[in-house]
């Protein structure tokens, strides 16, 4: 999910229709209550529906819905909505990773069915009336709890030392993806680093230096949820207690990437809300605020690893507005010294901001080079020839599910690599000012 000027293909990410959007200074309030929002109304079309059927997701939205009409109080609702978001991420979960029944003939693989699910059961939440009364800020809170269930943020569970059953060694890793997007331009997308969370959340990766165990969470596309703390929130109370972590993205066609640097700026293309922001990436105590970050990410592992299909680069290139200027310019070797961030190595959308966030979360907790961390971009995931118009086109086929099932796999070797290297890469660390 990156926006690297014109890089990548059409069916690469957001790139340069948001330099246009406008500049506004603060997030985007919550929809009412009783109106759906942009990315649930988009629930309606024949593709959503088509989706939810095929993969036995479509009694999600109409179950959580009765079961809100039995709750006869705030806190027995609060416990329903945290109880059926985890249930549906367990339920996601489950599918990808072979257990139960499909339920449908739509491939396992597919992340989905978990974000269709996921608009249904908070469309009901935000248009429910309880005979009860329901407050704005309670309403709120539950459907901010719904959102951290039903991502796996609730349902991070690493183990508390690091042995394993046989006694070995068990490192452990925290890997985050995203929600699909750019709907508007094609409602068919999936996002393969949802997929891929939902493939990991909880295996055991095998490395040569013994197990991994993987915990996994999904992100929204919204520049709301981030200015308002959603990554903070879910990774905070977990750096400090595990040997790697990875943000994942879907970045440009035909190639991974691992980001070395992170830039402090949003360049304003929508997100699935049709929102843009253009500014300053907003974080908590901004005048100590680094207008770069750095991968600790073992880099030159990864990159000269055999990991599978598509090569994997370690990209250097940001943009900048030099010290003194006052025009953006690409460095293809990284931020030169009092720079302006104008785009990291993984542009300047949100998959760059998730990097920047929890790169400068690792610094101020103090674990800094210590902890191997940083982002990886998957390719683009794409639709089998013949299969490209959205206007037309099928919601899968088997080069799509090849290519899904492909990116994933490497995302999971790279991920052993990374684990199984003896010492994060530490670049110099640019400067921050």
């Amino acid at each position: 999910m990156t926006h690297i000027r014109v890089r990548i293909g059409v069916l690469g990410l957001a790139l340069v229709a948001g330099l246009a959007a406008p500049a506004t200074a603060t997030a985007a309030p919550p929809a009412t209550a009783s109106a759906p929002t942009v990315e649930e109304l988009r629930l309606d079309g024949d593709v959503p529906r088509e989706i939810l059927r095929r993969s036995g997701f479509a009694s999600a939205g109409p179950a959580f819905a009765r079961g809100l009409g039995r709750a006869d109080s705030y806190r027995e609702a609060r416990r329903l909505v945290a109880r059926e978001g985890s249930a549906l991420w367990r339920r996601a979960v489950d599918r990808v990773q072979g257990r139960g029944p499909a339920r449908g003939d739509l491939s396992r693989d597919d992340d989905r069915p978990l974000y269709w699910a996921r608009l249904g059961m908070t469309r009901e939440l935000r248009t429910w009336e309880p005979g009860f009364g329901l407050t704005g800020r309670q309403r709120a809170s539950l459907l901010g709890v719904l959102e951290r269930a039903s991502r796996g943020q609730s349902d991070i569970r690493l183990p508390h030392d690091r042995h394993g059953e046989d006694g070995k060694g068990m490192k452990r890793v925290l890997l985050t993806g995203f929600d699909p997007f750019t709907l508007d331009r094609d409602i068919r997308i999936s996002n393969p680093s949802g997929a891929a969370a939902l493939a990991l959340d909880g295996t055991v990766i095998d490395t040569p230096d013994g197990p991994a165990r993987v915990e996994t969470a999904v992100f929204p596309v919204r520049w709301r949820d981030f200015a308002e703390g959603a990554v903070e929130r879910a990774l905070r109370p977990h750096l400090p207690r595990v040997d790697l972590f990875t943000t994942v993205s879907q970045g440009r066609v035909g190639r991974f990437d691992v980001e070395r640097t992170n830039g402090a700026w949003r360049g304003g293309f929508p997100d699935n809300e049709n929102v843009s922001r253009t500014e300053t990436v907003p974080v908590p105590d901004p005048s100590s605020q680094p207008q770069w970050t750095t991968t600790t990410l073992p880099y030159e592992a990864i990159t000269a690893a055999d990991t599978g299909r598509f090569p994997v680069y370690d990209n250097t290139s940001v943009t900048e507005i030099p010290a003194g200027g006052t025009e953006p310019v690409v460095r293809p070797d990284g931020p030169t010294p009092g720079s302006t961030a104008r785009a990291g190595g993984g542009g300047d959308y949100l998959s760059n901001e998730i990097a920047y966030r929890a790169t400068l979360l690792r610094d101020r907790l103090g674990l800094g080079a210590a902890l191997p961390g940083g982002h990886v971009h998957t390719p683009v995931l794409q639709f089998g020839a013949g299969n490209t118009d959205p206007a037309t086109g099928a919601v899968t086929d088997p080069a799509f599910v090849r290519n899904r099932l492909d990116i994933v796999a490497q995302v999971r070797a790279i991920v052993a690599v990374a684990v199984s290297a003896s010492e994060p890469d530490r670049p110099g660390v640019p400067d921050r000012s």
